[in-house]
């Protein structure tokens, strides 16, 4: 899986941009905020409609609009060249009359619109952040919506019962608050208990076996890094106790209705995935409270490379990686293994970096290296 071409109208910093990319590394070279990040969150907003960084959709478009455009508009559109044939993702935003904060998004496959939800797996990326250190040290629901977000990307059906969970889960929060300030049947409970338990023991199941495999390749990887130093293991944290050998849907029947004058009480759900957690463990510790941030990072790095894997193991086809400044923040050896992975044949991948000196001059030769400066991009001459 490759892509082959971006093209950006009015998006963050971008004015204009087309940028053909070729296989193998594309590193993106310039100083803080001239746009390098910027790319990457592009790249990822095709592939999942959303951005890594921004709450909502007004924050990622550029408010220069020329004159000619009469309402802010963002335009990014991408040529994928997959194993299944070649495609074109067109994202657009247009603002909704003269109020700012409401924009209407138009997703487009090959010239035929669709949902969001149909967009995920058409272009799989795996994005690394310098703020990634949060999925190992920050708070559990930002550990969710990273096993979300990656399963969305492999799996259709994990991300229709996301959806459909979602929908329930406030449905029956909504029906709990009003059981509480008003009273009423609580036998109301029945219809929504049944959905939730439906969607969501598929959920805690998936997440299971996906963790499963993560475990496997997160070990390898970290191994590599660490030169077998540590050893780290993934421990999912389920909120429902499954320990007595009940099935998910068992178990999560009997806990809500365990549960239920307490949740009417609280005036939420207190049980179910949306309440899962997930613990990075080296050496038997728990690496969120008590392992340096050094070791943080490379815990969160080594997830990202196993996810890469999964994804490959999953689909049959590399997904696209972003690196954002990473480099820097590596030591010799774990640079050393990164630049191999990078150097692995058919995986593509752009990165970013101030300093071109960080990387080995014969890795620099083999990669398509362009200047960023205020939203522009030139080829490195030389």
């Amino acid at each position: 899986m490759r892509l082959t071409q971006l093209s950006l109208f009015n998006f963050r910093n971008y004015v204009r941009l087309v940028l053909d990319l070729p296989a193998g590394v594309t590193v993106l070279l310039g100083d803080n905020a001239q746009g390098k990040t910027n790319l990457l969150e592009a790249v990822y907003y095709l592939a999942t409609s959303r951005s890594p960084h921004a709450g909502t959709d007004r924050e990622v478009v550029n408010w220069l609009t020329p004159e000619s455009e009469p309402l802010p508009f963002t335009r990014l559109v991408g040529k994928v060249s997959r194993a299944g044939g070649d495609l074109t993702i067109e994202i657009t935003l247009t603002q909704q009359g003269e109020a700012e904060g409401r924009y209407r998004k138009q997703i487009r496959l090959n010239g035929v619109p669709h949902r969001a939800m149909d967009l995920l797996g058409h272009l799989n990326v795996v994005l690394f952040l310098p703020e990634d250190i949060a999925l190992v040290s920050g708070p559990p629901s930002g550990r969710r919506h990273y096993l979300d977000a990656t399963l969305c990307q492999i799996d259709p059906g994990y991300c229709r019962a996301l959806s459909r969970y979602n929908q329930i889960l406030t449905q029956r929060n909504a029906l709990l608050r009003d059981l509480r300030e008003r009273g009423g049947e609580v036998g109301q409970l029945a219809f929504w208990d049944e959905q939730l338990v439906e969607h969501g023991a598929l959920l805690v199941a998936r997440r299971r076996e996906c963790l499963g495999d993560l475990d496997e390749l997160v070990r390898e990887v970290h191994a590599e890094l660490t030169d077998g130093a540590e050893r780290l293991r993934l421990d999912y944290l389920p909120s429902l106790d499954l320990e007595n050998g009940e099935t998910v849907a068992q178990a999560f029947v009997a806990q809500l209705r365990s549960l239920r004058t307490r949740e009417i009480a609280a005036g939420v759900t207190l049980v179910g995935p949306h309440r899962d957690d997930m613990a990075f463990l080296i050496d038997g510790v728990n690496a969120g409270t008590y392992a340096s941030r050094g070791q943080q990072r490379t815990t969160a790095l080594a997830l990202k490379l196993a996810e890469v894997a999964l994804m490959s193991r999953a689909t049959g086809e590399r997904p696209v990686l972003l690196l954002d400044d990473v480099l820097s923040e590596l030591d010799a050896h774990r640079r050393s293994f990164l630049l191999r992975v990078l150097d692995d044949g058919p995986q593509q991948s752009i990165i970013t970096t101030t300093d071109l000196h960080v990387l080995p001059d014969a890795f620099v030769e083999r990669c398509n290296v362009w200047l960023v400066s205020g939203g522009r991009l030139s080829a490195l001459e030389g």
